[in-house]
Order: structure tokens, then sequence, then C-alpha cells
């Protein structure tokens, strides 16, 4: 047997060969690469930076605040700050009025917007263009412009004057959660229009061949939609979900609105900083003046509390967002 050894060329013979292209060609993209990974670590930062200075501000003591010495990590490491958030902003109490008003509102906001959805996406009907024209509308116009006409409708609630002349008088529905499901119902609630949007997108991307096979074999119109659609539009559905929790979650505009008075971490956050004081002077019995750094540093703690179940959340549906925002309302 006859050994032949066989020489491969090595980078620079190749480039060599190829008169310096396989050079240019390779700092080219080592030169990309690095700017790619500074603007998106540039990016990174800009974004962590402030979450990542809230929770080293949320561990310091008052002494850590005025120390010049100290910058991210506490010196008199407490979670007493957490605890003195959480008796301000009745946290307990906030955390589950908020968890099921967001939690049933987003079920039946996105209920309702994907059988509207998928209405726009699958049928036509007369007015179809206007219709649709109207569901824009809901999202360019900001809640602010109708403000004075929600709580009109919902203070003076009446049906045709029927309760009027029943009752004597009109209903006031403020300061319930019956206003939230009376618009998540007629696809008025927070960033509806959105959702119906998107979830329209992501049905027009989906064969008419899947529904059409469906009908073939005997499926009624209900059951080839629950059945085979719906499985398929779980990522956008779970995205919707998402911005829906989220949304309402730390909404302030209808929750002052509609529920009045009623706890949730949304308008307690808000209140905090004022609270701080008043909750300060009722422990001690006499007034005292709050620095302002302690001030922020209460309000960074309440923040974290605030955004920290949202966080969870994402962490366990990011596979199913991220999936849903690749293939969702791109193409048109």
């Amino acid at each position: 047997m006859i050994n032949v050894d066989i020489k491969k060329d090595t980078f620079w013979d190749r480039n060599a060969k190829s008169g310096g292209y396989l050079f240019r060609k390779k700092a080219v993209e080592v030169t990309v690469a690095i700017c790619r990974f500074i603007l998106l670590f540039g990016l990174s930062f800009l974004i962590l930076q402030p979450v990542l200075n809230k929770i080293s501000v949320s561990f310091m003591t008052e002494e850590d605040l005025f120390d010049p010495i100290v910058i991210s990590i506490p010196v008199h490491f407490t979670t007493a700050n957490y605890t003195l958030a959480a008796e301000i902003m009745n946290y307990k109490q906030g955390f589950l009025n908020s968890l099921v008003i967001s939690l049933t509102t987003s079920i039946v906001q996105i209920a309702m917007c994907t059988l509207v959805g998928y209405g726009f996406a699958r049928f036509k009907f007369p007015l179809k263009k206007l219709w649709f024209a109207f569901v824009m509308l809901v999202i360019v116009i900001p809640p602010q412009v109708i403000s004075n006409s929600l709580f009109l409708s919902f203070r003076f609630f009446d049906i045709f004057g029927i309760i009027k002349m029943i009752k004597g008088e009109s209903l006031n529905l403020r300061g319930s959660i019956i206003p939230y499901y009376m618009m998540c119902l007629g696809c008025m609630g927070l960033k509806d229009g959105l959702y119906i949007y998107m979830i329209r997108q992501f049905f027009r991307n989906i064969p008419v061949d899947m529904e059409e096979a469906a009908y073939v074999d005997g499926c009624g119109m209900l059951r080839t939609f629950v059945t085979i659609m719906l499985p398929e539009a779980k990522p956008i559905i779970t995205s919707c979900f998402l911005f829906s929790f989220v949304w309402q979650w730390t909404d302030g505009f209808y929750s002052r609105m509609f529920l009045g008075t009623t706890t949730l971490v949304s308008t307690s956050i808000s209140r905090i900083v004022d609270s701080l004081g008043a909750y300060m002077q009722r422990i001690l019995g006499v007034t005292v003046t709050i620095s302002q750094a302690y001030s922020n540093c209460i309000l960074s703690t309440g923040t974290l509390m605030v955004v920290g179940p949202v966080l969870i959340l994402y962490l366990f549906a990011q596979r199913q967002f991220v999936e849903s925002i690749s293939s969702s309302g791109i193409k048109m």
C-alpha cells in the first residue's frame, strides 16, 4: 500500500490564491460581528440597567443611600424596604384583587377578540371594511378621549330607559367590576383593537385548505374553529393574553374610573410616596420629613414588587410569545 500525504492548504494559502479576498471577507465578517455585539450589548444594558439599579437600591438602608462609597452593592444589606412597601401598599390584598381582575378580564377579552378576529379573517359580511376601520379607530383613539362618555354611561347605566322606568332611577355600576366585563364582552376593553388585529393577521396566514378538509370530513363551522383553528392559534392567543394581563395589571386609568377605592397594585404604587409620610407619622406619632432618596428607594422597591409577578409570568410563557411574534402579524 502506498501512503500518499495530501497536504491541505491553510487559510493563508487559500487567501494568497484568492488575491487577499478571503482575508478581506473574514475581516468584514468579524467587524460586523463585533459591531452587532456592541449594539446588542448597549441596548440590553440600557434596558436592564434601570432594573438592576432598582434591585440594588431596594436592598439598601438609608445610610447606604447617602454613602458616596456605596454605588451598586449595599454595605448594610436589608429586606426591611420590602416589608415597609408591602405594608404601605397593602400588597397582599392588592395582589389578590389585581390577580383576579386581570386574569378574568384577560380571559374574557381574548375569548371575544379571538372570535371577532377569526370572523374578520375568514368570513365575508356586509360593511366588513367599515367595521374593520372602526377596529383601527379603537387602536388609534386613546381611551382618555371617551372617558367622559364611559363615566356617564356606567354612572347612570340604563337600557333604553327600562331600568329607570322600573326602579325610578338608573344604575350606578361604578365601584364594581361589571363595567370591565361589559366592555370586554363588547370588544371595547383595554387594547382590544390591537388584539383583534393581531389575531386576524395570524388566522389569515393559516391555509384555508385546513378548514376545507375539516368541512369535507363532516365538521361544522364551530367544531372546525374549536378543534382545528384554536390549537393552531395557541401562540398568538398566548401573546395576546400576556399583553392583556400585563396592561390590565399595570392599568391605572380604568381602575380609578370604575373600581374607585378598590385596592390594586397599580393604584397603590402611584400613591406609595405620599402614603409613606402618612404611614411614618401614624407609626411614630409625630410629623417626620422623609428624604427624597429614601422615598425613591421605597418607590423602587414597590415597583419591583409590582413588576415581579409579570416577569415570572413571561418566563413561563416566553416560548409561545416568541413563536407568535415571529409568525403573526408580519405578513399582510
